[in-house]
């Protein structure tokens, strides 16, 4: 078609006024067929010409980027951009006139935050750079698709060291457990009458040996906590699903969190939607995922602060948040938190959060997070509503029972 203009226009003078319509009709059909294209795409995309102005973007680019009015204009590109990362990088990109593809950003626009996959390309004709195109994806659900099946490659190969670790370390763990005690029996009983009768502190050799003892049980004990969360970890779990309140279940978990809520200076706000649809879950399992939740934030403000539990009916679905005020999540970190054995405490198995993914996904619902760090952490559940809670969707003009219509 363009060819066609291109010939056309060369012979311009000598077309009739009904060719020269016939022409432009032409033009603007292929224009309104391209803009089309490209307002369908699920992509986002930026023209600029060769001083960086921008000359043509679709309705995705202005979704996806957090970017003032999307009209061709003087102004280069990355003014235009509100996000400093991001208009930084085209800025220096487009300036040094590099090729990038795929660099990834997190950005915000419109309340949505996205990871966004952005790649700028040179726009050549006839051996020389006309412009740049800029091209956009949003691939926050790849990501996290990628992550989701990375678990769960994680976990399958959890299952296949579980009996292993069960016979290898869990049953010596018991026998030393034993002998611990037999050797603090036999001190006891071999512990001369004049050392029984000598106050505390002045037996040197005894205490030390009591104090050494006791910081091996103490190990013990952590070892055994670890291989009982693996062992979790790796079992099927025989759920029992029943209907319930997830609400009721919430307030119950904070009446036997409070004490501990209010020895550690934080305080608990509840915003629980009224008329929740009653949910199928196991309760044990489920206290379980809130408690490990709540400890969690319970842990990342350590001088108080303030925990928010929140339920909303979203569609077909019912969404629990748990949200702090705490350290926050480094942005590194937050794609691991769920993988087994990561952890960033002293003393932590890794093991945790790996289970409360393990619960969610066999009640088939998701778990999120976002976080910043300095500003929180919120986790988000999303469980699926019964199928009989659903509303069936007629075709349009189509009356349903409530609508009187009836046979004949």
């Amino acid at each position: 078609m363009r060819d066609f203009i291109k010939r056309a226009v060369k012979k311009l003078s000598k077309l009739t006024r009904e060719q020269i319509e016939e022409l432009f009709i032409a033009a603007a059909t292929e224009i309104d067929r391209l803009e089309t294209v490209l307002e369908s795409l699920g992509q986002g995309i930026l023209v600029c010409d060769a001083r960086h102005a921008l000359v043509l973007a679709n309705k995705c680019a202005e979704r996806f980027l957090p970017i003032g009015v999307l009209e061709p204009g003087n102004d280069p590109v990355w003014l235009r951009v509100w996000d400093e990362k991001i208009a930084g990088f085209l800025e220096a990109t487009l300036k040094g006139g590099d090729r990038v593809e795929e660099r990834e950003f997190d950005a915000e626009a419109k309340g949505i935050s996205r990871l966004l996959s952005i790649s700028v390309l040179p726009l050549v004709r006839e051996h020389r750079v006309t412009g740049s195109l800029v091209y956009i994806e949003d691939i926050t659900e790849k990501r996290g698709r990628e992550a989701r099946l990375r678990r769960a490659e994680n976990l399958a190969s959890l299952t296949t060291l579980a009996a292993g670790v069960a016979h290898e370390i869990k049953n010596p763990l018991g026998s030393i457990s034993i002998h611990i005690q037999l050797m603090q029996k036999a001190l006891r009983a071999n512990r001369k009458p004049q050392d029984k009768a000598r106050p505390r502190g002045e037996n040197s050799y005894e205490d030390q040996l009591d104090k050494y003892i006791a910081v091996v049980n103490e190990e013990i004990d952590r070892l055994n906590h670890i291989v009982v969360d693996f062992l979790f970890a790796v079992r099927p779990m025989d759920l029992d699903l029943r209907e319930g309140d997830l609400n009721a279940l919430i307030g119950e978990l904070v009446d036997f969190m409070s004490f501990e809520l209010s020895d550690a200076r934080i305080t608990c706000e509840l915003e629980l939607e009224d008329r929740l649809p009653l949910l199928t879950f196991d309760e044990r399992y489920m206290k379980q995922v809130l408690l490990n939740l709540v400890k969690n934030a319970t842990a990342a403000m350590p001088t108080g602060g303030k925990l928010t539990i929140r339920t909303e009916r979203r569609d077909n679905e019912v969404d629990i948040s748990v949200r702090d005020t705490g350290l926050g999540i480094p942005e590194e970190n937050l794609s691991k938190i769920f993988e087994p054995y990561f952890t960033t405490k002293a003393t932590g198995s890794g093991l945790g959060l790996t289970l409360v993914f393990k619960i969610i996904r066999e009640h088939r619902g998701e778990i999120t997070v976002k976080s910043r760090e300095g500003e929180g952490a919120c986790f988000t559940i999303s469980l699926p509503i019964p199928q009989r809670e659903h509303r069936l969707i007629g075709f349009e003009g189509q009356a349903g029972p409530a609508d009187g219509g009836g046979g004949s």
